[in-house]
C-alpha cells in the first residue's frame, strides 16, 4: 500500500472524527449569533436571504426530499434540510472507513488482515453513526421546546394583563409579543406579523406555527384567543389559570429532571469509595496469600 493512499485514508479518518467529535460535544455559542437570536434586526421590505448554491447543496436538497427527514424538529432548530443530511451523510461515510485504520496499522505491521474484516465492521458501524444527527436533532429539539414553553407561560400572563387593559385581543397578542426577548417571542412576532401582512386571523397563525412546530401551547393560546373574539367571551380568568397550570407542570419537571440529576451523582462516588476499598485492602490480601 503506497504511502499517497495511507495518508488519504489517514486525513479522510481524521475530519470524520473531527466531525463526530463536533456533533457529539456542540461548542460554545459564539457571542454575536447568540445576541443576534435574542434580538433579532427586523427584516428589510424586499429583504431575502438567498442560499449559496453548490453542486453538493444542490444534491443534498434533492436527497433530503426523499427522505424522511424529523421536520418539525429541524423547523424548530432552524436547521436547514441540507444541512441535516450532509451530517448525516459524512457521519455514515466516517462508519465506513473508521475499521480501516486498525487495519491499515496492522498492515504496516507486516500482519496479514482479511478484507472483509474492515468492511464487515463498516457495514455495522455506519448505520448507527447514519442516526447520530436524528438524536441530536431531538435532543436539542426537546430543550428548545421546553424553552419555549417557560416563554409561552410569561407570554400569556403578560396577554391576560393586555386584555385585562380592555385591550383587542389580536392587539393584545401582539403587544405582549413585543415585550419579550428571546427567540421564543421572535417566532410569535414573526407569525403575527406574517398574520396582519396577509390580511388573516392572528389565533389562526399561532394555530399553524404550533402545529408545524408541535407546539401545543401555541394551539391552546389560540383557541382561547378566538373564543375571546368570535363569542365575546371573558378570556382573563382562563389565561391566567393556563399560564400558572403551565408553569406549575414545568416547575415539576425540573424538579424531577433534578432530583435524577442528583441520583447520577451517587454512582461515581459509590465507584470511588468502591476503588479506595480495593487500594487499602490490596496489601493486605497480597501479604495473606504471599505467606
Amino acid at each position: 500500500m503506497s504511502q499517497t493512499v495511507l495518508i488519504t485514508c489517514g486525513a479522510a479518518v481524521g475530519g470524520g472524527i473531527a466531525l463526530l467529535v463536533r456533533e457529539l460535544l456542540p461548542s460554545a455559542p459564539r457571542l454575536g449569533p447568540a445576541l443576534r437570536r435574542l434580538d433579532p434586526p427586523p427584516a428589510r421590505p424586499g429583504q431575502q436571504q438567498t442560499p449559496t448554491a453548490s453542486p453538493w447543496g444542490a444534491w443534498a436538497g434533492r436527497l433530503a426530499e426523499r427522505l424522511k427527514l424529523p421536520q418539525a424538529d429541524l423547523d424548530l432548530l432552524a436547521q436547514p434540510p441540507e444541512q441535516f443530511v450532509t451530517n448525516k451523510v459524512a457521519l455514515a461515510l466516517l462508519g465506513l472507513l473508521v475499521p480501516l485504520v486498525p487495519a491499515i496499522g496492522w498492515v504496516l505491521m507486516g500482519l496479514s488482515v482479511p478484507l472483509f474484516i474492515p468492511g464487515i465492521a463498516g457495514v455495522l458501524l455506519a448505520p448507527v453513526l447514519w442516526l447520530v444527527p436524528d438524536w441530536a436533532v431531538r435532543t436539542e429539539a426537546a430543550k428548545a421546546r421546553t424553552e419555549f414553553a417557560h416563554a409561552a407561560a410569561a407570554w400569556m400572563e403578560l396577554v391576560a394583563n393586555r386584555v385585562m387593559c380592555n385591550r383587542a385581543p389580536d392587539q393584545a397578542l401582539e403587544d405582549a409579543a413585543h415585550i419579550g426577548r428571546g427567540w421564543a417571542f421572535a417566532r410569535i412576532q414573526e407569525a403575527l406579523l406574517r398574520a396582519r401582512t396577509e390580511k388573516s386571523s392572528p389565533w389562526a397563525a399561532l394555530d399553524d406555527l404550533g402545529t408545524q412546530l408541535k407546539l401545543p401551547v401555541l394551539t391552546e393560546t389560540a383557541d382561547i384567543m378566538r373564543l375571546s373574539s368570535d363569542d365575546g367571551a371573558a378570556v382573563y380568568a382562563t389565561l391566567r389559570n393556563r399560564a400558572k397550570a403551565l408553569t406549575n407542570e414545568l416547575l415539576t419537571a425540573d424538579a424531577a429532571r433534578a432530583n435524577a440529576d442528583s441520583e447520577k451523582l451517587h454512582t461515581p462516588a459509590a465507584l470511588l469509595a468502591v476503588i479506595a476499598m480495593i487500594a487499602m485492602a490490596f496489601p493486605a490480601v497480597l501479604n495473606i496469600f504471599s505467606i
